[in-house]
């Protein structure tokens, strides 16, 4: 059969579809194709080959002989001549350039843009020459930059480096352009995290009162081999590690850096040793420093009654316009568009609020702005990370000791408690030999020199004291630092009273402890003590085996001859959010307005409580669900079923310490705190709420 002419080729196409001519011609284009493509390929196959053989080799020393450099070159001069000239040795090197390029930049969500991909070996090129010298790092840098930057505020510039897999058809070319990346990441600027550390969380602040020095000792520890100090550019094997591990890893790097408190000084004697001598001398100077302080900003700002003058009348016209704004209105309106899950109007209302709240106004914007803070986490989904790091955050004995003094002397409800506490332990172990306090949630321990000091006063001299604390474990190395130094400065008022004294220190979970960690001897006289902590442990709302009541069966087991409760009184558990929000706002009013009307508002302990101590109870309570809720309580009537049930029996208070409590707080202290009694509970409280209670009991 003739071949067709090019001619009739294209009518035979246009004319006949079915004839036998066509399905020939069809075949025969359709192999020409096929080879035309077999033929492409084959080439690329033998450029491939060509790139690896020595003649290249030979053509590249060449080139870098006339550059006047010696051949191979090192990983950096390579990197550099490929990206400034915006040329490359080969068609291959060039194609798998391009590919790393494009694996490594889009490396942190796995994904590779295909659209840079075209059949025209000539794109690949001119796609190279757009590209900056040093894109691939420069790329890589601004990305893991903004991961790391806005999780670990701690560190200024990034800590990672450019990786990608090692794939075993990558050219020589290729392993050196990876190497060079890497040897130029190491030269990224970096701090000192050390240094860092210590300024984020006080420590370099230095005591005045403080008697003696501080020793540091700083600890390099290392969790493997891949990972180095959190400010080196070569420490994390992954950029683009989740929000949580980064968190915690945080939390336990910071705890590597040991700082060793003063166990004793002139402000801890004159603080723990309150109730006599100089102790009580200086807290009731204190307390009247506070009332004239209190009093002269007042007569300043006119917000006493009677005050004249153009400053007084200027001030009411201020208060005028603030009554205006009802926060606490606005902040249980902006909770319940929160449970509703509107953003638009939560956001509204969260900026209404803010416009008139500050952490360094009145009491009541005060709250406001500690309130908003919670609400703006929940928001955000970030209450946990923000808990852990406020939880995690190491604040020395001494720094607390300064709020713990305002306190004291600002309100009786932790004296009068400690007073009730020590009364009870002192007239039950009158005759006692041995006395062992078991006390749950010892935290820093101040309750105890003012009970030392007493037992070594007593007649017949002062039994052997034995001390077991315990409390939560701490995140990081140490979980039981705090209860460790706490044993320390005990020992050192101890000795200094002649008591014999041990302490047994236990940081862990309450829930797993048990009888054999304790301890305990039969010859001894046995207290148990758990003041305000019992908050703390989750309930049945979270677990079936609630923690709550596996530690009363424990004390249970103990078997003491008293046992001392101290409970917040609180209505702010409920599993229901707006509920347990609008509880919370009036339990926390109550605690900001004491403030307001006791403690000048620029006193710097203040914010201290309010923003360390009552602000990060008031954020778990807003912005925490489920187990990291660990701000639970609940009112004394339902503490003394859940106790009754657990096999003890409630003692009637002592009248002696009833009466002499109810003096104190009378002659002492602001004329809106009450003291009262219900149902064998010594109730406290301010402006008819009641905040705290305690009461004794023994087993059945």
């Amino acid at each position: 059969m003739e071949t067709p002419s090019n001619g009739n080729l294209l009518s035979s196409v246009s004319h006949g579809v079915n004839s036998p001519e066509d399905c020939d011609f069809s075949d025969t284009v359709l192999k020409y194709i096929s080879q035309m493509l077999m033929e492409e390929e084959d080439m690329e196959d033998k450029t491939c080959l060509v790139q690896e053989s020595s003649d290249l080799q030979a053509a590249e020393k060449s080139f870098y002989e006339v550059l006047g450099e010696k051949y191979p070159p090192s990983p950096e001069q390579s990197h550099r001549h490929v990206f400034q000239n915006g040329e490359s040795p080969d068609e291959n090197f060039t194609t798998n350039s391009n590919n790393y390029i494009n694996s490594s930049v889009y490396s942190s969500e796995y994904l590779v843009d295909h659209t840079l991909y075209h059949p025209n070996m000539g794109d690949y090129t001119s796609q190279l020459h757009f590209l900056p010298g040093y894109g691939v790092s420069q790329s890589s840098y601004s990305s893991s930059h903004s991961a790391i930057s806005s999780l670990d505020g701690l560190l200024d510039s990034p800590s990672s480096i450019v990786q990608v897999p090692d794939l075993s058809s990558e050219s020589r070319s290729v392993w050196q352009f990876r190497k060079g990346v890497e040897e130029a990441s190491r030269f990224l600027p970096t701090r000192n995290e050390m240094v860092v550390n210590l300024e984020a969380n006080g420590y370099l602040a230095q005591d005045p009162l403080r008697v003696g020095t501080n020793e540091v000792s700083v600890k390099s520890e290392k969790k493997d081999d891949g990972e180095c100090s959190p400010g080196s550019s070569r420490g994390r094997k992954n950029p683009y590690r989740e929000d949580k591990n980064l968190e915690e890893e945080r939390s336990s790097k910071q705890a590597a850096v040991y700082i060793e408190s003063t166990l004793r000084s002139k402000l801890f004697d004159l603080v723990l040793l309150s109730s006599l001598g100089d102790g009580k001398a200086h807290l009731t100077s204190f307390r009247e420093s506070l009332r004239s302080e209190l009093t002269k900003s007042m007569l300043q700002n006119g917000q006493l009654k009677g005050s004249k003058g153009g400053k007084g009348s200027r001030g009411k016209k201020v208060g005028r316009k603030k009554e205006v704004v009802d926060l606490r209105t606005l902040l249980i309106q902006c909770a319940q568009a929160v449970a509703a899950d509107d953003h638009r109007s939560a956001n509204e209302l969260l900026k209404q609020v803010r416009q008139h709240s500050s952490p360094f106004g009145d009491g009541t914007q005060r709250l406001a702005s500690c309130f908003a803070d919670g609400l703006e986490a929940r928001l955000a989904c970030t209450g946990s990370q923000i808990y852990k790091g406020l939880v995690s955050k190491r604040t020395s004995a001494a720094h607390v000791l300064k709020a713990y003094r305002l306190y004291l002397a600002a309100c009786p409800f932790r004296k009068m408690s400690n007073f009730a506490s020590n009364k009870t332990i002192m007239n039950v172990t009158t005759k006692a030999t041995r006395v062992h306090v078991i006390d749950f949630g010892i935290l820093y321990g101040f309750q105890w020199p003012t009970l030392i000091q007493r037992l070594s006063m007593r007649d017949g001299g002062p039994p052997k004291l034995r001390i077991t604390g315990i409390e939560f474990p701490q995140p990081g190395f140490r979980p039981a630092e705090r209860v460790e130094e706490t044993g320390r400065r005990l020992k050192a008022y101890a000795k200094s009273f002649n008591v014999p004294f041990e302490y047994n220190a236990i940081a862990k979970k309450w829930e797993t402890i048990t009888l054999e960690d304790l301890n305990i001897d039969s010859d001894e006289v046995l207290i148990v003590n758990c003041l305000y902590r019992g908050k703390n442990l989750l309930d049945e709302s979270v677990t079936v085996e609630s923690a709550r009541n596996v530690v009363l069966a424990l004390i249970r087991k103990i078997n003491p001859d008293i046992f001392i409760h101290g409970i917040v009184n609180g209505s702010y558990n409920a599993p229901f959010f707006v509920t347990r929000f609008r509880e919370a706002l009036f339990h926390f009013s109550a605690l900001f307005d004491m403030l307001e009307m006791i403690v000048p508002r620029g006193e710097p302990e203040r914010m201290l409580i309010e923003k360390e101590i009552f602000g990060r109870e008031a954020l778990n309570v807003i912005a925490c669900e489920g187990w990291e809720r660990v701000e639970r309580p609940e009112s004394y009537k339902q503490w003394q079923i859940r106790i009754m049930r657990s096999g003890f029996v409630q003692e009637p208070i002592d009248r002696s310490i009833m009466r002499k409590a109810t003096e104190k707080v009378r002659s002492t202290y602001h004329s809106d705190f009450i003291i009262d009694e219900d149902s064998g509970w010594l109730l406290q409280g301010w402006k008819g709420r009641i905040i705290f209670a305690i009461s004794s009991w023994k087993p059945a």
